[in-house]
């Protein structure tokens, strides 16, 4: 029999399975949709799938339309997808005008008033919608059909919300990450994020969640990710959800947690020392170290407690720091933003993500846009073009940098290059020369294969800076031989006869750039 709602969305990428899907349809059978879960089907696609293809798998799907058999589709949109899910909707739209068209997620709970995509829906549900998407979806099949197509999402107890950690599939255990979250909201007020608009953060009930955990573990679980904006915020709790992954340690488990920079007490120290490298993954937010930005923009941060913990756990702990940054900030210079790279990169945490802000609906950064020069573009991401203080060509270039910086440096290819590339009195000084010079080099900030970086450094380091073409060419030489590429750099020629057989694919595919690193590190 053809479904009576489907759930969808169109993932970034395979491997990312949709949690807030998931809590919808662990979520069907309660208030007041009883009868509904068996009903609802999940279909996941991803942003590189053609249209088409997604419609098509859809329409058949929910199969011909039926006099008096309503059948509903609610789509998850956000910043990544809204632009190809926007096609679906108009698609489905001409296909099936019975069709009944439901969206949320976060790039439509605000500014929709003008949205393409909830102009073609029927309803929009704006916020939480664990609740109101089982009320809407009963109304719009049984009745009375609802009155409004703007729906406030409804923020129950997180008592009253079912748990969604038993709608992953056997597959999705086997081949993706889970994400998981012990806490919603956020307390801090970052202008740039969508959680500033939270007036707190709530935890699960850690009885309830940690039985959760321990049903997906049972069942073969072995990667987490914690969506959780401050896992650090309450150290009880973080210490209860460490012991408990202690106390199932296995050399597959990973364990991706983002944390607050500035607040890592002793008792924290001594959990996270306990494990062995390869298990836990941090992400951590600096984004900013100028004061002057910081205060702007309603962060707060201890720069020198933040430095120190990043310290420690560099020199003391084996977990893999993913620290971020963010170009673009109201008042932020390049040669501001230089200086915070510096600081940072002079702790060696093992990756640093350069972001360029993005204008994200109703976040509060959107006040500063007057005063401080912001421009956005006009379609998704909303990437911030220029300010007061930053010229279109210079986030352009820094766009570039970005993507060579995560080419060079944060995919663990090239250690010991990375030095000579880096020495001098500004790290990112000497790094935005070497991207200015790539790009005029070669025109791409795409296809550059690891051999086509590393002639472009050789060209680079000997043929610009002037260091000595052997010494070079033994650093890349061990650099190349280290990660396990196996083809033959014109700069290499030669050097690379007698390897040994290639080494087998890594069994966590997951960790294999952090083993690049702590390889380099080691």
């Amino acid at each position: 029999m053809p479904s009576a709602i489907i759930l969808s969305t169109l993932n970034a990428k395979y491997i990312h399975a949709s949690l807030g899907l998931r809590y919808l349809l662990a979520n069907m059978d309660r208030h007041g949709g009883a009868g509904l879960r068996e009903r609802t089907v999940l279909r996941e696609f991803t942003i590189a799938r053609p249209v088409q293809e997604i419609v098509a798998a859809l329409l058949a799907e929910l199969g011909p339309p039926v006099a008096g058999r309503p059948q509903i589709i609610g789509f998850g949109v956000y910043i990544w997808n809204v632009v190809a899910t926007t096609e679906v909707v108009r698609r489905l739209r001409q296909a099936r005008p019975d069709l009944k068209i439901v969206l949320g997620g976060p790039e439509v709970s605000y500014e929709w008033e003008e949205q393409e995509i909830v102009r073609l829906a029927d309803h929009l549900i704006t916020g939480w919608g664990d609740v109101s998407f089982p009320k809407l979806c009963r109304a719009l099949l049984h009745g009375p059909q609802p009155l409004m197509k703007v729906i406030p999402g409804e923020q129950p107890a997180l008592a009253d919300i079912a748990l969604p950690y038993a709608e992953f599939s056997a597959d999705d255990l086997a081949h993706r990450l889970l994400y998981v979250e012990a806490s919603r909201g956020c307390p801090f007020k970052c202008e740039f994020c969508l959680s500033s608009l939270d007036k707190t953060a709530w935890a699960f009930e850690a009885e309830r969640f940690l039985a959760a955990l321990e049903t997906l573990h049972e069942r073969g679980a072995r990667n987490f990710k914690f969506v959780d904006r401050t896992f650090n915020l309450k150290i009880d709790s973080s210490l209860t959800i460490l012991q408990f992954f202690l106390d199932r340690l296995t050399p597959d488990l990973f364990l991706h947690f983002e944390v607050i920079p500035d607040h890592l007490p002793e008792r924290l120290k001594e959990m996270i020392a306990r494990f062995p490298p390869g298990v836990l993954q941090f992400e951590v937010g600096i984004q900013t170290f100028n004061p002057d930005v910081q205060q702007a923009i309603s962060r707060r941060q201890d720069n020198a407690k933040t430095c120190e913990n990043l310290a420690w756990l560099v020199n003391h702990s084996h977990a893999h720091l993913h620290t971020d940054l963010i170009f673009g900030l109201p008042g932020e210079t390049l040669a501001s933003f230089a200086a915070g790279f510096d600081r940072l990169y002079a702790l060696h945490p093992h990756e640093i993500q350069l972001g360029v802000l993005k204008r994200l609906r109703g976040t509060p950064i959107a006040r500063h846009s007057v005063v401080h020069g912001m421009i956005y573009a006009a379609e998704p991401p909303y990437t911030v073009r220029q300010t007061s203080v930053v010229d279109a060509r210079t986030v352009e270039r820094f766009t570039r940098l970005a993507r060579y910086w995560d080419l060079v440096a944060n995919s663990g290819r090239f250690p010991q290059t990375l030095s000579l590339l880096l020495a001098g009195p500004s790290p990112f000084n000497a790094f935005l020369a070497f991207a200015d010079w790539l790009w005029q080099s070669t025109g791409q900030t795409s296809r550059l294969t690891p051999e086509k970086l590393v002639d472009s450094l050789f060209d680079y380091l000997t043929g610009v800076i002037g260091m000595e073409k052997e010494s070079v060419c033994r650093t890349l030489l061990a650099d190349y031989q280290a990660s396990g590429a196996r083809a033959n750099p014109a700069c290499l020629q030669g050097l690379l006869k007698d390897r040994e057989k290639p080494v087998p694919r890594l069994a966590r595919p997951l960790a294999q750039r952090q083993d690049r690193h702590g390889a380099s590190s080691g």
